[in-house]
């Protein structure tokens, strides 16, 4: 009885010792809400307090300009194209590091992770390195009349760059914990490797794939550094939204850069919402399966 009862003071005191106290807990519970106030939620209701300072006309102007709707193509194109390849290559490199053992994994582990090591402005500069009029390629494009730098196809190959890692770093930890179990039965069932992509690997992952679609999309519509390398700031042709409203700014157009600001604010208020309901739903599918 006695060793029962030092066992139960012993457990307490561990449990005593892992609980701060409420000074403690309401201190750093008021530096975190202090942080989020400042740093997060006041910046943003001041784009939208800026944005209509001066009415909703001003507003809808800024808008509704001919670059402004050019800016908004372009930035919804960049992200059509970008986002669907870093999908198909962000599922085949998760599927090859996850599943397979292969010389060079820890080489292709360390590439997808390289776009967030590297500055988006060197990214940018590498582009320029390679087809630039001095670069690698440059002769060679000329001749052929091809324009990659300071249009389209260097915009959407800088975005492509810097999103790389989210469909892939997404998947590749949740592949890895499903094992390969499930698939090596279907394979021994009868069924091919497009049978069993589609009938058990691709269920098993559309959660996480749909929060790394929905991190990669927000970036590609967000990315500014790399891409302002590459695109020449030509108005009505290669401006993204980022691009568009720093020029808006610089050009001391105030209202009318946090109008158009104000369109990127709410595609990350969108995009958390999304990101929380996938959340929910995939820790939910997780609780159905154990």
């Amino acid at each position: 009885m006695s060793r029962i009862h030092h066992h139960f003071n012993q457990t307490l005191q561990g449990r005593d010792a892992t609980r701060e106290p409420s000074s403690v807990r309401y201190t750093l519970l008021g530096i975190a809400l202090l942080f989020f106030v400042s740093c997060l939620l006041l910046p943003l209701i001041l784009v939208f307090v800026e944005a209509f300072r001066q009415g909703i006309q001003v507003f809808s102007a800024a808008l509704f300009d001919h670059n402004t709707l050019a800016a908004v193509k372009l930035t919804l194109l960049t992200a059509a194209i970008a986002v669907p390849i870093n999908v198909v290559f962000g599922i085949a490199a998760a599927w090859s590091v996850a599943k397979f053992q292969f010389k060079g994994k820890t080489i292709l582990t360390t590439l997808i992770d390289l776009p967030f090591s590297v500055s988006p402005v060197i990214a940018g500069l590498m582009l320029v390195l390679l087809f630039g009029t001095q670069g690698w390629w440059g002769n060679w494009l000329q001749q052929h009349d091809i324009q990659i730098l300071y249009a389209v196809p260097a915009i959407v190959l800088a975005t492509i760059f810097i999103t790389v890692p989210f469909v892939a770093r997404e998947l590749i930890p949740l592949m890895e914990a499903q094992g390969t179990e499930e698939e090596e039965a279907a394979i021994v069932l009868g069924a091919n490797g497009w049978q069993t992509f589609w009938k058990i690997t691709l269920p098993n992952i559309k959660w996480g794939l749909l929060y790394g679609v929905i991190l990669c999309n927000a970036r590609a519509m967000g990315e500014f550094g790399a891409v302002s390398v590459v695109s020449g700031h030509i108005r009505g042709e290669t401006n993204t939204l980022p691009l568009h409203i720093e020029i808006l700014y610089n050009e001391y157009q105030f209202s009318a850069a946090f109008a158009v600001s104000s369109l990127l604010a709410l595609l990350a208020i969108v995009t958390l919402i999304i990101k929380t309901w996938v959340e929910y739903r995939q820790e939910r599918a997780s609780i159905d399966q154990d």
